[in-house]
């Protein structure tokens, strides 16, 4: 990955949905090249996926939110990360250090869908572990 590749990533993370024309601008290649690597960093899992993140409020509001904790067999896990990325009730997910390796935001609108979810991810080879932490309240958002 050269510093190209990076300032493309840095443009998609601000608008997944930018123009490959306007990427291409911005880089100073043509809109091929940009296609051609883009497409290379989707292949190689720089680029897990693209989606729109909703607002609670569009969503419904009333799903339920869950924190799943999980501890993963080994590192680099690139596949388990491609798929969780790829779930719909995924909202984000974090690699952290410490006893943990990733925390993952989920939202469904049932129990029983939060079940699901929890029982794919955790049917991933590369998964160990999967703590679910189940959303009581909200203190503070955004």
């Amino acid at each position: 990955m050269d510093e190209i590749d990076r300032r493309i990533l840095g443009l998609l993370r601000e608008d997944a949905r930018a123009p490959l024309k306007t990427i291409a601008a911005e880089v100073g290649l043509a809109r091929s090249s940009v296609r051609q690597r883009i497409d290379r960093l989707e292949r190689e899992g720089a680029i897990l996926g693209y989606r729109a993140e909703l607002s609670r409020e569009a969503s419904g509001g009333d799903g339920i939110r869950a924190f799943l904790l999980l501890r993963l067999r080994q590192t680099p896990a690139t596949e388990a990360l491609r798929r969780i990325a790829a779930m719909q009730a995924v909202r984000r997910f974090y690699s952290v250090t410490g006893d943990l390796d990733l925390v993952v935001e989920v939202e469904t609108p049932t129990m029983q869908d939060l079940n699901r979810t929890r029982d794919a991810i955790a049917s991933l080879g590369q998964v160990a572990d999967v703590t679910t932490a189940p959303v009581l309240k909200v203190e503070k958002e955004g």
